[in-house]
């Protein structure tokens, strides 16, 4: 149990769960020490035994069970209700850590609104211990966040903070297009010094190739030159002297 509980759990009881107990032979004691795993140490008011003596003898047996238990002193004068005389006991935080068991539905509403209450009731001859409250819970995270915070002999140890300026929040601008989507420009291959070197002897070789050609192909025509003008001269030689025969046949 939080909240500092410590054994013996100190319970307050009312007068209806002791005549529920009794009628039903329920070992009262002994199941609020099994509920709540632990030693308990049970307790009475004096505003609860006497809403035990107005119900007359029939709730002697009842009567008899309380007075074993230890009185709590709740300072009433005169006798108030049991539900009112148990929720001022209990005050506004539950300063002494007290379990009450109760079979008062209202007082159980009631209790549910003061944080750090447990709270034990009979249910068909089952005793059973409620869940926290919603407000219980909430007083639980408040205590544990507080006792993360540092302590004022820690602060004075540490310095003052310094807080920082919150930091501003940029401004989001158009988003470029996804780069998986976009097309990677395609490197030219760099030619190396040798193999440039290698084309440039291999234009050099073909053009000093075609020149030679060039110079073979001139060389053959002035060659053929004389010898077309030679067989001209013979054909023309030919036909003066055929010409000469005929004139002297004639």
């Amino acid at each position: 149990m939080t909240f500092g509980f410590r054994q013996p759990y100190q319970v307050l009881v009312d007068s209806e769960i002791l005549k529920t107990a009794t009628e039903q032979k329920i070992e009262l004691v002994h199941q609020l020490g099994i509920i709540l795993q632990g030693e308990v140490k049970p307790m009475i008011t004096q505003c609860c035994i006497h809403e035990l003596y107005l119900q007359g003898k029939s709730q002697q047996p009842t009567v008899d069970l309380a007075k074993t238990f230890e009185r709590r002193k709740c300072n009433h004068r005169e006798p108030i209700p049991g539900d009112d005389c148990l929720v001022s006991v209990v005050g506004p935080s539950n300063k002494h850590r007290y379990v009450i068991s109760t079979q008062s539905q209202p007082l159980r509403v009631r209790l549910r609104k003061i944080p750090a209450v447990p709270i034990v009731h009979i249910n068909r001859s089952v005793m059973v211990l409620e869940p926290p409250s919603d407000l219980t819970l909430e007083t639980k995270a408040a205590m544990e966040e507080k006792a993360l915070q540092p302590s004022p002999s820690e602060l004075t140890f540490i310095g003052p903070s310094t807080s920082a300026e919150t930091p501003k929040k940029k401004k989001r601008g158009p988003k470029g297009p996804n780069p998986l989507s976009v097309k990677k420009k395609k490197k030219l291959p760099v030619e190396s010094p040798s193999s440039t070197k290698g084309k440039t002897k291999s234009v050099i070789a073909h053009i000093s190739t075609s020149v030679s050609t060039d110079k073979k192909r001139k060389r053959n025509e002035h060659d053929d030159q004389p010898h077309s003008s030679s067989i001209v001269d013979n054909t023309m030689q030919q036909k003066k002297r055929q010409r000469k025969v005929d004139e002297d046949n004639s």
